[in-house]
């Protein structure tokens, strides 16, 4: 089978790649070139997708192909990047949401335009691969998504939005690997990127200089309207956030809520930022066409722990659902707007949506 795998420089990548050949696959290596040389990106250099490291990430690809002995290319997915990834980021933040950039990267820019460039450029392969941690399964006439072996790496909550199509094309190598077997395989077959950090994020700089917004100053209040503070932009501020706001208070205070029509962003005591459900939109359903009321299992972050929650579709014209309500079993903090809530069931991804509102 011709399988290309997406080489990100990383050990992962290169791991998901020597797998493939040594089964005896015939593998090509892929990686999409996004940087963008802007007086506005003020990023360091760092350990992160978006980066001024991307060329040494590049070489170091390279150098793996090379020693891996597969064929590789580069493809500029730049212009793609900037309208799906850095556009989106730029008017959900100025719009007073939070958004999580990787999850529409994956299933548009990952799994979508980096495949249809590369089958554009002449390039002929059968299946779709790359490093991350995390299954896939058919069930009936369904290709569902299933968490990796190893829970603290599972990747399963970024990819919720890979449509049925996607699933059908795409390999998992590491799916049933620890992190710490993927290190030692890469040591034992001398990969130079054996114990190379993992990327910790989108951006290696501060995320307000991808929104290119001048100062707005506005005010601080609480829920009673008072004005305690000034700030120089709501953008500036998140959901559940305590440090840096710069404001004296008996307790510490947390944002609330952001209204960016207002400018202002409200603060309220720790109490105040657990909410006992949500409503998303914008959802994508694996396991089924469409979301069922059901029991499940929620994440409304990457990092934290799954909680109990009833998922109740939201019947509109023509009995579709556009929204579900989730009502948690028990207070959730800081539910923010622009996150995604994941849905699961057991080991499997049921689907998810981005969350619109706390409840």
């Amino acid at each position: 089978m011709k399988i290309a795998v997406g080489l990100s420089g990383g050990v992962d990548s290169a791991v998901a790649a020597l797998l493939l050949k040594q089964a005896g696959h015939e593998v090509l290596g892929l990686t999409m070139s996004i940087w963008q040389d802007n007086p506005a990106y003020k990023a360091g250099r760092g350990d992160a997708c978006f980066s001024p490291d991307e060329k040494k990430d590049i070489a170091q690809a390279q150098e793996l192909a090379d020693i891996l002995r597969i064929p590789y290319q580069v493809l500029d997915c730049a212009k793609q990047y900037q309208q799906i990834v850095l556009d989106y980021f730029k008017r959900e933040y100025l719009a007073g949401r939070t958004p999580n950039p990787c999850v529409f990267c994956n299933s548009q820019v990952k799994f979508g335009v980096l495949v249809e460039l590369a089958r554009q450029s002449g390039l002929v392969f059968d299946k779709f691969a790359t490093g991350h941690y995390a299954n896939i399964e058919k069930i009936a006439d369904r290709q569902v998504l299933k968490k990796a072996a190893d829970l603290s790496k599972d990747q399963t909550y970024f990819l919720y939005r890979l449509q049925q199509a996607q699933l059908a094309q795409i390999i998992f190598p590491l799916g049933n690997l620890t992190k710490t077997a993927v290190r030692k395989i890469a040591a034992e077959n001398k990969l130079p990127v054996s114990a190379k950090p993992d990327s910790q994020d989108f951006y290696s700089g501060d995320y307000t200089d991808l929104l290119d917004a001048a100062d707005r100053p506005g005010n601080i209040v609480d829920a009673g309207g008072k004005v305690l503070g000034r700030h120089k932009g709501f953008w500036h501020y998140t959901i559940g956030q305590r440090k840096g706001l710069g404001l004296a208070a008996e307790r510490p205070l947390y944002v609330l809520d952001i209204d960016a029509c207002r400018n202002e962003v409200l603060v309220g005591y720790e109490k105040e930022t657990f909410a006992s459900g949500l409503l998303a939109a914008d959802l994508n359903w694996l396991i089924a066409e469409k979301p069922e009321k059901m029991s499940a299992l929620v994440k409304i972050r990457s990092a934290q722990q799954e909680f109990p929650a009833e998922i109740i579709p939201q019947e509109e014209t023509g009995g579709r659902s556009r929204t579900i309500e989730v009502r948690f079993a028990s207070p959730q903090k800081a539910v923010t707007r622009g996150q995604s809530v994941v849905v699961y069931q057991g080991e499997y991804v049921a689907g998810g949506g981005v969350i619109i509102q706390s409840l």
